[in-house]
């Protein structure tokens, strides 16, 4: 019997107002998040990548119940978020954390490294006194810092000291999914390899599951069991790592992949560069949403959306023509 998933996403939707005039009349919408269906399986790291503007942290957010939705639901573990209480809602969120993109906004400045830390066990009353002095030091210790480092505060640290504070809060309450809104994003190279290799070693050892959610291919590929591939609010393709990096069934995916660089200078690869910026999520396109950028455009993408449909087993691709778009001529 398959074991069913920790998170179950189904129709999730947000749309922003946009209001003008002196009565705030509502004349349209940002479609941030445009229906998105996926599955998260227990103890994998799920990556989601796109674009800056695509909506993936939005989808973050929603998932972690920071932003409420237009339409959809959320299901983790046989109960729908959207419909819990905020009584109800602050009990799961021992069970659901984030680690933020920029480690330095996310930190008080004012607070001292263990009541940042203590600070998710006072709210849920898990430890007092001793006992939480304690646990703040073995979390640190986890994350590869030590116990002398909880007197000081976060602008003593380098960014990649800061992240590992940012990722021993989260796991404080022993959360079983995380979701890891670009946490690599704002560190040099180097560190970001450490952070990536950080969080793969606190996976296996905490039974963690995550969202890892980037605009780089390569640390997604790193950290990822599978792939979804989000473009102006929906999954355009989804699909096990390996897979979609050896056989992309979107353009768009094709495009992204060959723009990451070869560590290699003897080597060349031609890179595909998209024609027109990214349309507004206020305003897109009829029919495929990528259709306006494609270079295989057709008929029949300007005017029928493509579904996200299984091309192959496990591979997911929102195409009219996912096996065959390389041997179209540009339209």
């Amino acid at each position: 019997m398959t074991e069913k998933p920790l998170l179950e996403v189904k129709g999730l939707k947000k749309h922003f107002p946009i209001k003008k005039g002196m009565f705030s009349k509502k004349t349209g919408s940002v479609r941030a998040v445009d229906g998105l269906d996926f599955i998260v399986r227990r103890g994998e790291t799920l990556g989601i990548v796109g674009e800056s503007g695509c909506g993936k942290s939005t989808a973050g957010q929603l998932i972690l119940r920071l932003l409420d939705e237009t339409e959809g639901e959320i299901w983790f573990e046989g109960v729908d978020l959207t419909k819990l209480n905020k009584e109800e809602t602050r009990k799961i969120r021992r069970d659901l954390q984030i680690i933020f993109q920029d480690p330095f906004a996310s930190l008080n400045p004012r607070m001292k490294v263990e009541d940042i830390i203590a600070e998710p066990l006072k709210v849920h009353g898990l430890y007092k006194g001793a006992e939480l002095k304690q646990k703040v030091a073995e979390l640190l210790e986890v994350v590869g810092l030590g116990p002398h480092h909880a007197s000081r505060h976060p602008h003593e640290f380098s960014g990649g000291q800061r992240q590992r504070i940012g990722i021993a809060r989260a796991l404080a309450l022993k959360p079983k999914l995380i979701v890891c809104d670009e946490p690599v994003s704002a560190l040099d190279v180097s560190i970001q390899s450490q952070i990536l290799n950080l969080l793969k070693k606190l996976q296996k050892e905490f039974q963690l599951t995550y969202i890892f959610i980037a605009h780089g291919l390569p640390a997604v590929k790193h950290i990822s069991d599978r792939i979804a591939v989000m473009y102006l609010g929906k999954i355009v393709e989804l699909a096990d790592c390996d897979a979609l990096f050896a056989h992309p069934m979107h353009p768009y995916t094709e495009a992204l992949i060959s723009a990451v660089p070869i560590p290699d200078p003897t080597q060349r690869k031609e890179r595909i560069v998209l024609q027109g910026d990214l349309p507004s999520p206020s305003n897109p396109p009829s029919g495929c949403n990528f259709h306006t950028r494609c270079p295989y455009v057709q008929e029949i993408c300007r005017q029928t959306e493509p579904p996200l449909q299984q091309v192959t087993e496990g591979h997911y691709s929102a195409c009219h023509f996912p096996n065959f778009f390389k041997d179209f001529v540009k339209a």
